[in-house]
Order: C-alpha cells, then structure tokens, then sequence
C-alpha cells in the first residue's frame, strides 16, 4: 500500500476517534441542572391495578404532578400541558410520567383508566396513581414538598400547587436556576413558558 493511502486511513481513524469523543462527551456531559435531593421512595397502584414505585422510574426521566380528576380549576390545565409533554416525548422509553391523585378514596385505578383515556394518554410509562390518602398526603407535602391538602373553602374540597417536579434517570429532583442563580426547584405548570422549560430540561436529562 502507498504510503499516501496510509496517512489518508491514518487521518479518517483520527477524524472518527474525535467525534467519536465529541459525541460521548455531548451524550453524557452534565446538564448543569441543579440536584436538589433524592426522590422520596413511594409505592402506589396505577390505572391498570399494577404496583408501581419511584424504582419502577429508575432509568428514566420522569415528572411528578399531584391531582385529582374531579378537579375543574387548575387540573385540566396541568394535564393538558402534560399531554403536550407526552406528545413531545412519545415513542422514548427512558420518559416517564407520575400523576399521584390527591383524592384517592374517589379516583380508584378503574376511574384513573378512563380519567386518562379521555385526555389522551398514550405514553406507556404514563401512570396515574393512587393509594391511601394519608399516605398520598406525606407524599406530597412531605416528600416532595409540593402543597396538597383537603380545603373546604376550595372547589372540588382539595387545594393543591401547580406545579410539577422533575426527577433524572438516577432518582434525583432536579430543575434549572432562576437569572440570580438560585434553582427555580419545581416547574410552572400552568404557564406555557414554564412548560416550554420543563420539556428543554427533560432533554438535558436524557442526554445525561
């Protein structure tokens, strides 16, 4: 072989050796995402009577909202913007989704079936859980810090936040920082903008 065909060979290995390094290093770098704690252990039953806990996520990136499907204020606005998440991720099975319904003694696995095929859930790792409510409760206000409780003065009889908290393959909540610095800790549910971020955040995760 001539010498040039070997230094041509030479320089088409070297090339494929540095993107191959390019492409590791973008694949697995840090999102830069804050890591605020480890996801609370749980286990609860899913819209198909299945066991499912926070081990059943492991591996995946996930999203955990609190609702209940009798709720006519601040739920539908959350699933809708969960169906665009979903939409946005179908057909990935490292994505996942968790709705933990407040309201447990009303939304058994059978009503949470068909709760989720009137929105229009197709992603499989989309479940819809229930369990023991004072369990559910700690879950929420205790584990995940995110506000949820019966109120007799809100519609519905439950007051609940709107926001969603986002989990990585290795069981960590994460979330992006605020323009001081400081993370934002859950994603707006409610807003667009704080969807548009949540679904950047999710592919920084996945790339992870």
């Amino acid at each position: 072989m001539k010498k040039n065909s070997y230094i041509g060979i030479s320089f088409i290995v070297l090339l494929f050796g540095i993107w191959t390094v390019k492409e590791l290093t973008e694949r697995f770098k840090d999102s830069g995402l804050e890591k605020l704690a480890k996801v609370p252990s749980f286990e609860l039953t899913d819209q198909n009577g299945k066991k499912i806990s926070d081990k059943s996520y492991l591996g995946k990136v996930f999203v955990v909202e609190f609702f209940f499907a009798n709720c006519l204020t601040i739920c539908p606005v959350m699933n809708k913007n969960l169906v665009q998440v979903q939409d946005e991720f179908y057909g990935n099975l490292d994505f996942g989704i968790a709705s933990i319904t407040i309201d447990p003694e009303h939304d058994t696995p059978a009503f949470l079936k068909e709760h989720a095929k009137m929105l229009g859930v197709k992603h499989p790792n989309w479940h819809f859980l229930s369990g023991n409510s004072e369990y559910i409760m700690n879950l929420a206000n205790k584990g995940f810090y995110i506000q949820a409780g019966k109120d007799a003065k809100a519609q519905g009889g439950f007051g609940h936040s709107g926001q969603f908290a986002l989990i990585d393959k290795e069981g960590n909540i994460r979330s992006r920082k605020d323009k001081f610095g400081n993370p934002i800790l859950f994603y707006d549910g409610l807003e667009q903008s704080g969807i548009d971020a949540l679904k950047q955040d999710i592919k920084l995760l996945l790339k992870e």
